[in-house]
């Protein structure tokens, strides 16, 4: 699967989806940090990547206002690291690609 990393995603989310053989882009190395949301939603749209965010409220809304999208995967904050990504591990192998494309998810 193809994901975009929005700026509030640890570093660590981005080693191991590579590590299970997932292509990463992440927001930092294709646009400005301070790229609005609706700009970063475009772009991953365009792209057709998955997006990665903690940013619940503003993805949400972005989601429910377009027809066609990617997917949007929510990560939740955990009190550990190890936690954020064992959600999001459970998450994929739970719903596999197709449960996750054109979906709204939270890990």
């Amino acid at each position: 699967m193809k994901f975009f990393l929005d700026h509030d995603i640890p570093e660590d989310i981005a080693l191991l989806l590579r590590h299970w053989g997932h292509e990463v882009t992440r927001l930092r190395d294709v646009l400005p940090i301070s790229t609005p949301d609706p700009d970063a939603w475009a772009y991953a749209g365009t792209h057709g990547l998955l997006v990665i965010t903690c940013n619940r409220a503003h993805f949400l809304a972005l989601a429910n206002a377009t027809a066609v999208y990617p997917g949007l995967i929510v990560l939740n904050r955990c009190r550990t690291r190890q936690a954020e990504r064992a959600h999001l591990l459970g998450l994929l192998r739970r719903s596999g690609e197709q449960g996750l494309l054109n979906n709204i998810n939270f890990a």
